[in-house]
């Protein structure tokens, strides 16, 4: 795709230079502060509980900022307009929600040895079920996350040209991303959490190269910001014949208002309830480096702002795909030197392995820890659980795939709204315990229920040809009106369901459970300070 139709060799050259650098650095990871314990679940899955602030921050941008930054959220307001930065707020609505929790959910997992989510709702109420329903949400809203970074790797492939023409054989055409995947799937393997953590590194230092260089050059290039949204809100004023109204607007209208402001809202909610999100976080040495990466966190918050004004760009510059999720990448196509949209397309590819990487580790996570081991194998040894959850990563990846070959990538960015609709239901579970255990286990499972299948069914039912934001749409309920951003609403009925049945459980004084945390664990002591600033790692030997 990349302007003559051909490969553009300089730049896959570049490309491949770096893809092969992380690919190294990946297996070379097994070898960053190997333990004495390597092969537990502690030390593959959390990288042994060991990563400072230095770390942490790198590892939790990698984790959160992803193909979703680069790709789907530009796309998003190249395709819809301002509707598409609803992600500016909710990333900044975030960190101030979280550092309420955060901390507390590290201590009590660090003095219980809970490596997962799930671990912690089963001893905190004594319910293996919530439990279990939780873990498979977890994993169930990873696998489209997973997806949407492997759609960011197809995208600068396909406009390098080297996935082939509409008429290639499929599996020509996906080749390339089927190495990329078995690469992926290799290095998290051997390394663990430890291979994404020292890829980090990399991966936002050329993003925010790219970043500096597009928000300088682009502009110049085009005339400046001014004419940028002059073309865009012109671009955006004419009527799209699918729907009959303007295609989007430089500001969200009236009418959309609300379900802009829900979905802000839902996704903040939801960003932190994502099992990669909570797996980076546990990995870190103490509390108050979750603390201090709650701070600073937000300076990703800004890059991301400039990130989503690319999808104006795009229209200025006069880039035209049928695949919205192209945008960005031809845009990098058509603007840069071949060498340095190689650097571009290489910050989008890294910046897609790294969270798949973690996300994928997340969910074989939980697949070990709150399925094979609490109904299968109670007796597991921490070798045996290292085995189990390597192997499922490699299986969760493959779900990843069945995503991106079978659902529409035109509008990748529901990949993330679908994902965050499920993973939102398990926030009443997860957060509410941190702080109470007011509300009784049955009637939290039966609240994740309902908001699960209403969820599901609301997002199945807005999606059609012209409805571009599948499971991120505003739903609305007949004499009632607007309800907005499907994932809140059915988090509303969650908690709604969980507070009546509460009342009902207690009544007949259904069994509460046994909670195995005491008020202690969830604040800090001496052991959770951690003082010194770390230093990023040395080159690995």
């Amino acid at each position: 795709m990349n302007g003559g139709g051909g490969v553009n060799g300089v730049a896959l050259g570049v490309f491949i230079f770096f893809f092969l650098a992380v690919t190294v650095l990946g297996f070379l990871a097994a070898r960053w502060r190997k333990a004495a314990n390597e092969h537990s679940l502690e030390e593959w899955g959390l990288g042994g509980r060991s990563f400072g602030t230095w770390v942490t921050w790198f590892l939790l941008g990698g984790d959160l900022y992803t193909a979703y930054t680069f790709v789907a959220v530009p796309a998003a307001i190249y395709a819809a307009g301002a509707a598409g930065f609803f992600a500016v707020p909710y990333t900044i609505l975030v960190y101030p929600l979280v550092f309420t929790f955060l901390p507390r959910l590290w201590s009590v997992s660090h003095r219980h040895g809970y490596v997962t989510p799930s671990d912690f709702v089963r001893g905190r109420f004594g319910s293996k079920g919530l439990s279990l329903a939780v873990a498979v949400t977890g994993i169930l809203a990873t696998m489209p996350y997973i997806a949407l970074q492997l759609v960011g790797i197809q995208a600068v492939l396909d406009v390098m040209g080297v996935g082939g023409g509409p008429d290639t054989n499929w599996f020509v055409k996906d080749l390339p991303l089927f190495i990329a995947f078995l690469v992926l799937a290799a290095y998290t393997y051997v390394s663990g959490l430890r291979a994404p953590a020292l890829i980090a590194f990399v991966k936002d230092g050329l993003i925010y190269i790219v970043i500096l260089v597009a928000i300088i050059y682009i502009p110049i290039r085009l005339g400046g910001f001014d004419d940028i949204f002059a073309k865009a809100a012109h671009a955006f004023s004419q009527i799209s014949p699918a729907t009959g109204k303007p295609k989007g607007a430089l500001a969200p209208p009236v009418t959309g208002q609300w379900g802009y402001a829900t979905l802000a809202l839902g996704s903040a909610l939801a960003l932190f309830m994502y099992p990669h999100s909570i797996t980076a976080t546990l990995s870190s040495r103490s509390r108050e480096v979750i603390r201090r990466n709650t701070t600073i966190l937000p300076l990703y918050s800004l890059m991301l702002g400039l990130l989503a004004i690319l999808g104006f760009m795009a229209i200025a510059a006069g880039v035209k795909v049928t695949n919205g999720q192209l945008a960005i990448p031809q845009l990098f196509e058509n603007m840069f030197p071949s060498w340095f949209a190689g650097v571009a397309f290489a910050a989008i590819g890294i910046g897609a392995l790294v969270p798949a990487a973690i996300m994928s580790i997340a969910a074989a996570n939980l697949f070990t820890r709150n399925i094979y081991r609490d109904f299968f194998k109670a007796d597991a040894t921490p070798a045996q659980e290292a085995r189990v959850s390597k192997l499922v990563s490699l299986l969760v990846k493959v779900g990843a795939l069945v995503f991106v070959l079978g659902m529409d990538q035109t509008v990748a960015i529901n990949f993330q709204l679908l994902g965050g609709i499920w993973i939102l239901q398990t926030m009443p579970a997860i957060v509410s315990g941190l702080f109470t255990r007011w509300f009784h286990r049955w009637a939290l499972l039966v609240g994740w229920a309902a908001g699960m299948v209403y969820g599901t069914l609301a997002a199945y039912g807005v999606a059609s040809p012209t409805q571009k934001h599948f499971g991120g749409s505003s739903a609305e309920i007949p004499g009632i009106g607007q309800i907005g951003y499907i994932g809140m609403t059915a988090f509303v009925l969650n908690i709604l369901v969980s507070v009546v049945l509460t009342f009902v459980f207690r009544a007949f004084k259904a069994p509460e459970g046994v909670d195995e945390t005491a008020a202690g664990d969830y604040v800090a002591d001496a052991g959770d300070k951690d003082v010194a600033v770390e230093l990023p790692p040395a080159p690995v030997n």
